[in-house]
């Protein structure tokens, strides 16, 4: 698969940091004292360090981060996985958006988590591997994240299943409250709600494979976050307690953009690193 770009820019950090936080421009540009002229110039795109990093220190962003990220010195590195984790990235209007697949090898079922804008290269995957999709689980119901539901769900005849919080317009879809567990062969596989972003945004905890894994959905991208205009602080709380508490070596499979792991967004996520 090729290179997948990261899905949010330095500037698109910032503006989802001032947008979640209700600073006005007016008031950044005072509290950060830059001019008006150079944050707007810094949200358009232009790498400004001195204005980005004071900027930075006003939305509680981390400024050595925000300015790796506004230089493109960083791109995750990833460990292996040897077997039993695809992931699939397609096109959805002007946007590309991830969907995986987990699978016990010996056992030979597997999980979905969302279905991106086209199932199809996942059905091959199933097929060609011999699996059983017993579920598909949905991190949230975004129209990008579930526009194969139909196709993926009919032709398996796999259970569907969301939270409760945010259930899925689907025939026979199923609810999980938080902390519920299931099996997927020797995989685990715990929900733990990182709602904000979306009413009932959902993050999968999956164990058994080479690495722990967290299918964290709109939750986490790799050096940003998913932004929310007016549930921000529960977006940033939930992650923040559900995600960053998980093992340091946990792959975050996110919705948007490459894998990344949570001991780099430790160190590189601007919202997150300090």
């Amino acid at each position: 698969m090729a290179r997948i770009p990261l899905e949010d820019n330095f500037n698109d950090v910032i503006n989802k940091a001032q947008r979640g936080l209700q600073i006005t421009d007016a008031d950044l540009a005072t509290r950060a004292e830059v001019s008006a002229e150079d944050l707007a110039a810094v949200k358009s795109g232009k790498p400004l360090d001195a204005v980005l990093r004071r900027v930075a220190r006003h939305l509680r962003l981390s400024p050595d981060a925000l300015e790796a990220l506004a230089h493109k010195r960083w791109y995750p590195v990833l460990p292996d996985f040897p077997k039993g984790f695809a992931m699939f990235n397609t096109v959805h209007g002007d946007m590309t958006v991830n969907s995986y697949l987990v699978w016990d090898p010996r056992a030979k079922q597997a999980a979905a988590f969302d279905t991106g804008a086209d199932s199809r290269a996942m059905l091959d995957l199933v097929a060609a591997e011999g699996l059983t999709l017993r579920y598909i689980f949905i991190t949230h119901t975004h129209e990008d994240h579930i526009a194969d539901l139909a196709r993926l769900a009919g032709e398996t005849k796999a259970e569907v299943w969301a939270s409760e919080l945010e259930p899925v317009d689907y025939p026979g879809a199923k609810t999980f409250k938080e902390n519920a567990h299931f099996h997927v062969g020797s995989l685990a596989v715990k929900t733990l709600f990182t709602f904000g972003h979306s009413p009932g945004m959902t993050t999968f905890f999956v164990t058994g494979l080479s690495w722990p894994l967290a299918m964290v959905g709109d939750s986490i991208f790799a050096s940003s976050m998913g932004g929310s205009a007016t549930h921000f602080a529960d977006q940033y709380r939930n992650n923040k307690d559900k995600i960053f508490t998980l093992p340091r070596d946990t792959v975050l499979a996110c919705g948007h953009g490459p894998l990344t792991t949570l001991a780099q967004e430790k160190q590189t996520n601007p919202f997150f690193a300090r």
